[in-house]
């Protein structure tokens, strides 16, 4: 197939309508956050705009790099100075397009990181919590044979390539699972509410631990970057078929 251009400003109202930005309050500005070329052709993808991944766009030539984790946070200093400065400057020497989606790509229902995570670890998601539609909830699917945590465990790790830090008994049956990406350690009691056996997400903090064994409810902690790769990789397909552009997700490898 011969490979289109695909206007900057397209792509951008298309992503701005698709992910619904305007209905989220967010921590940074979804949508294009810094402008590059008119013409996009060859779109990166990865999980935040770091210089590894910028540094790589280059290489291959890319005319934008789409992200769930950009730039400008709320409370960040506001002076492009130091790394800041060091990331811009090189992005727009080259004139490459940075486009960045946050809650927006968590929680869309079919490309979201919510729904790509549990597409990977084999959960039929059955709800969201009415409470904050950010944590979802399911149960596994009939792939998993008599699930415990123990064999879920080993199964995730296979699947996103990484350890999780579990806390629970190994021993015990799984029914019903809640899950929120990324750094949603906090939301574990509205897991415990929703009657969940087991909440994934991707970070733990020190009141995580004592949060889990108290509630009655397993934790476990997946990776921030580990559960956020899929939402943007289902993203850049999505754009790649749409509209007849090259698109690549590179992973930077991240261990947290």
């Amino acid at each position: 197939m011969k490979t289109k251009l695909l206007h900057q400003q397209t792509l951008e109202k298309y992503l701005n309508r698709i992910l619904e930005i305007n209905h989220f309050k967010d921590y940074c500005p979804n949508g294009l956050q810094v402008q590059g070329k008119t013409a996009i052709k060859t779109l990166i993808t990865g999980v935040t705009a770091s210089l590894a991944l910028i540094e790589v766009a280059i290489e291959q030539q890319a005319d934008a790099i789409l992200v769930h984790h950009g730039w400008f946070w709320k409370n960040d200093d506001s002076r492009i100075v130091g790394q800041l400065h060091t990331r811009l400057k090189l992005l727009m020497n080259h004139e490459i397009n940075l486009f960045a989606y946050h809650l927006p790509l968590d929680q869309h229902p079919q490309l979201g990181n919510n729904n790509q995570l549990a597409k990977v670890l084999a959960i039929d998601v059955q709800g969201q919590s009415l409470e904050n539609n950010l944590v979802w909830y399911g149960k596994l699917n009939t792939s998993h044979q008599k699930p415990t945590l123990g064999k879920f465990t080993h199964f995730l790790e296979k699947k996103l390539q990484r350890t999780p830090l579990v806390i629970g008994d190994l021993d015990r049956p799984i029914k019903k699972i809640a899950w929120c990406t990324g750094g949603a350690q906090g939301y574990i009691e509205l897991a415990a509410d929703l009657g969940a056996d087991v909440y994934i997400s991707g970070e733990i903090s020190e009141q995580t631990t004592h949060a889990a064994r108290e509630l009655g409810i397993t934790y476990i902690s997946a990776g921030h970057h580990a559960t956020e790769r899929y939402g943007v990789q289902a993203l850049g397909d999505h754009l790649a078929k749409e509209f007849g552009i090259v698109h690549r997700f590179i992973d930077i490898p991240n261990p947290v």
